[in-house]
């Protein structure tokens, strides 16, 4: 199968468009499991009603386990935004009304939240085994719910299509708290706009009744999952920033830290 150049590449595997479908090839370094798993994260979206594209096929191509998906035409939410930034705030609204349609399914079949980040925060390496303890214990005693979180949700993860928006890769799905699923979607706008950040955080609380404070109580655990996931353009010591505020247990301090 002859496929071209990738439209996308990640840490796991490489996008392809290929006969009006996406075929999505996965790394040689990943378990031969990962195709199915991930397959199935997406059925549960989709298969809830979420707009997600229709998973057609797993199996082999060119020797390594793919998945072949429906390809929906258009362009990220994020796309957009870089195009015309005066619109930045629908698109926000947009986005966070999809998440909370997202956090209203059931998704009890997939990996809990905990376990994933459990696993995380114990790889990563560097980071002081004591410090490690305290964040596995914080993780511990937080009250969890069994919904749906995407993992990686942000505006590219979002295509707009016509009048329908579609949510994309779903590899980082699990069961398990809403709550620590917007913190992670607002530590990765940190890296990019505390603007934006803030605009999305205040967004969610307004419209979810949840509070900023119950939300970045999470920022501790998930900044240090996200250190184990070694990504090349992210700000390790900005994470590290929120993993210092919790020894420090200021919780104030997160605001200055962002400022």
């Amino acid at each position: 199968m002859i496929l071209g150049e990738p439209i996308a590449s990640g840490n796991t595997a490489n996008v392809y468009l290929h006969e009006n479908q996406i075929i999505k090839i996965f790394k040689d370094h990943l378990p031969d499991t990962e195709s199915n798993y991930e397959a199935q994260k997406q059925r549960v979206a989709f298969e809830s009603g979420l707009r997600v594209p229709k998973i057609l096929d797993v199996k082999k191509a060119n020797g390594k386990q793919s998945i072949i998906m429906e390809y929906v035409e258009g362009k990220t939410l994020g796309e957009l935004v870089t195009e015309n930034m005066d619109q930045v705030g629908s698109f926000l609204e947009m986005s966070v009304n999809i998440q909370m349609k997202i956090h209203s399914v059931l998704a009890e079949s997939l990996e809990p939240m905990r376990n994933k980040l459990q696993r995380q925060i114990e790889a990563v390496e560097g980071l002081d085994e004591q410090v490690k303890w305290s964040l596995l214990k914080k993780l511990e005693s937080m009250d969890v719910e069994n919904r749906l979180c995407h993992g990686d949700f942000h505006l590219y993860n979002l295509i707009k299509s016509d009048d329908e928006v579609f949510i994309i890769d779903w590899v980082d799905a699990s069961s398990g708290d809403p709550r620590a699923d917007v913190c992670r979607t607002y530590i990765l706008y940190c890296q990019v706009s505390v603007k934006i950040a803030e605009l999305y955080l205040n967004l969610y609380c307004e419209k979810s009744g949840r509070s900023r404070k119950e939300i970045l109580e999470w920022a501790p655990i998930i900044a240090a999952a996200r250190l184990s996931e070694n990504v090349a353009t992210e700000d390790s010591d900005g994470l590290m920033k929120y993993i210092v505020m919790e020894e420090h247990n200021d919780e104030s301090s997160i605001f200055r830290v962002l400022e």
